[in-house]
């Protein structure tokens, strides 16, 4: 079972959630796989430190074009959906624009002229951890000055053990990593807090999440800072708020030395160990109609 924690905007406290749910689930001596899937930051093994096991590089295959085979005939062109390739057919001039490139391998297909070949680029990692000896984690990073995360977060998946119970730390936002991430999922955790800011991307992460069937619920962190329209909304659209982590001084001193709060204080080791058996021992619809009650 896959279990996705994510938010509409940064800084909400997902990377929080995620690594407390881990360390609980660690601590009660479960089966579990953590993927940071926020590739263009991640930070999750600045607060659960383990052993490197190995590193992967992920490639994607980049098309160059032979000038002078090229017919000019435009073919390239014409199949490709996202404007990658640079092409002046009076002037003879056609070059591939990496940057915009998707690595799709239509204008390679289309050439019948042999003109283009694709050759491999190393576009992120994927670090593998062992946290304690038994849990893993696996970190994806991008290369510096690639444009999209979605292969490594696609290929860290593919990787986890599916025996096992996985979270995966989502990048935030509703753009294409968000949905590669979440789209995996069985059940997603959309962290937020009680600020206009907070509701109108939550917002936003609700409605994708509707439009691609997938079950969720919501934790309210800091709550306390804010308002009640954000938790008025919720119980109006019958929204299940799965926990809700008070405005805390001891949560921040703790978050900044990067330290796990579960670790040092109890009371958090409960909560964090009572919504991650909810999410352990339920159906996907078992577990939206305990969190309502």
């Amino acid at each position: 079972m896959k279990i996705a924690i994510a938010s509409g905007k940064g800084g909400t406290g997902k990377t929080f959630v995620s690594t407390n749910l881990f360390y609980a689930s660690v601590y009660d001596g479960n089966q579990i796989t953590l993927v940071d899937c926020d590739a263009e930051a991640p930070n999750t093994t600045l607060f659960l430190k383990g052993v490197c096991e190995s590193i992967e590089h992920v490639y994607s295959y980049f098309p160059s074009i032979d000038v002078d085979a090229c017919a000019f005939c435009g073919k390239c062109v014409e199949a490709c959906h996202f404007n990658a390739i640079f092409y002046l057919s009076q002037k003879k001039r056609i070059h591939v624009l990496n940057e915009l490139c998707h690595s799709c391998g239509a204008c390679s297909y289309v050439c019948k002229h042999g003109a283009i070949t694709e050759h491999a680029k190393s576009i992120g990692t994927i670090k593998r951890i062992a946290y304690r000896n038994t849990s893993p984690i696996a970190e994806c990073r991008m290369e510096i000055g690639v444009a999209s995360s979605v292969p490594i977060i696609k290929q860290a998946i593919r990787n986890v053990d599916n025996d096992a119970m996985v979270l995966l730390d989502s990048p935030p936002g509703v753009s294409c990593p968000f949905i590669a991430t979440v789209e995996t999922a069985d059940y997603v955790i959309l962290v937020t807090e009680p600020t206009p800011f907070g509701l109108n991307d939550l917002r936003l992460s609700i409605q994708t999440l509707q439009q691609m069937g997938i079950a969720f619920g919501v934790i309210i962190n800091r709550d306390g800072i804010g308002n009640q329209k954000m938790e008025n909304w919720l119980n109006e659209e019958n929204i299940p708020i799965l926990m809700k982590i008070p405005y805390d001084s001891l949560i921040a001193e703790t978050y900044a030395e990067g330290k796990i709060v579960s670790e040092i204080n109890s009371m958090y080791l409960s909560k964090f160990r009572e919504l991650m058996k909810i999410l352990e021992e339920n159906s996907t619809e078992q577990r939206v109609a305990l969190c309502k009650k």
